[in-house]
């Protein structure tokens, strides 16, 4: 009788000793089933629109999204008041957007200047990101073409249609530093079938910069120059803008003050006749429609 007696106490103490490990154990276990493992997260925001102001911007817009622009630029302030400051002028271009990839979009646009219609492609390869295997900054891949649409100037000679094409390639890299500053450069190469002059280039290279400034919750500060470095015809400048952009619901209002007349890269990169210094601005507004085609899928 003590004998079994003391088999039980030494099983009872056995399971008291192992009772507080075996909790133990599976506490280890549930705390690494549970754990999360860090993961890589793409970088949104940079921009709140796939345009600086003239320029191409880092940022795309959503798979599945179509974004509806106009842009609208007035005459040259230098004008005075006959011409109310430039307000009795305008051009404008109408594009489509769309995003085809949360990396890949596309779009077509018709500007009323030279009444050219353009198209373009834009990849990004390297995306900004965090976690294993980040990048610290954008790389994206932009090639586009444009159409001459106006009338040919000597329409007795033989013109061809590929003399009204010009094309552009260009490589956008940026970062977005924080909440409120995202900056990028862009180097870029034009090359125009036709030129005015013998003496004028096909090809024309150019520097661009480009950045943000967040202001406040709905508000930032934009702006985009090109230095063009090489090939710009005489008489022409280089472009610079400043705007300011107004978030509000589901589109993006930009108020802004160029030098330059034409909206696609051709034209205001090869074709800027304003100078900053003579007063030769123009007032103008971008703005950004976003429509929903497809419904949106989680990252």
């Amino acid at each position: 009788m003590i004998k079994r007696f003391k088999i039980y106490i030494g099983l009872l103490l056995c399971v008291a000793m192992l009772g507080p490990l075996k909790m133990f154990a599976q506490d280890d276990l549930l705390s690494l089933v549970g754990e999360d493992k860090p993961t890589k997260q793409r970088v949104k925001y940079a921009f709140k629109s796939s345009r600086v102001i003239n320029s191409h911007s880092m940022e795309f817009i959503n798979p599945g999204t179509m974004d509806f622009r106009i842009l609208h630029r007035f005459g040259s302030l230098d004008q005075g008041y006959k011409n109310f400051f430039g307000l009795d002028q305008a051009s404008m271009r109408m594009s489509f957007d769309f995003g085809l990839l949360h990396n890949l979009m596309a779009g077509v646009g018709r500007s009323t200047f030279k009444k050219e219609v353009d198209a373009f492609v834009k990849y990004a390869p390297i995306c900004q990101s965090t976690g294993p295997g980040s990048s610290p900054v954008t790389v994206a891949l932009v090639s586009g073409i444009t159409v001459d649409g106006l009338p040919w100037a000597d329409p007795t000679r033989q013109n061809y249609f590929t003399s009204r094409l010009a094309y552009y390639n260009q490589v956008i890299i940026g970062r977005k530093f924080s909440e409120a500053l995202s900056l990028q450069v862009m180097p870029t190469v034009v090359h125009k079938n036709l030129v005015q002059l013998a003496t004028d280039k096909n090809d024309i290279v150019g520097l661009g910069f480009g950045g943000r400034l967040k202001l406040s919750k709905r508000m930032a500060l934009t702006w985009d120059y090109t230095y063009v470095v090489d090939g710009l015809p005489e008489g022409y400048f280089h472009p610079l803008s400043f705007g300011l952009d107004i978030e509000t619901g589901g589109h993006v209002f930009q108020l802004h003050v160029s030098n330059a007349n034409g909206m696609n890269e051709r034209a205001f990169i090869t074709e800027t006749t304003g100078q900053w210094g003579q007063g030769q601005v123009r007032f103008g507004f971008n703005l950004s429609r976003m429509f929903q085609l497809k419904k949106p899928k989680l990252d």
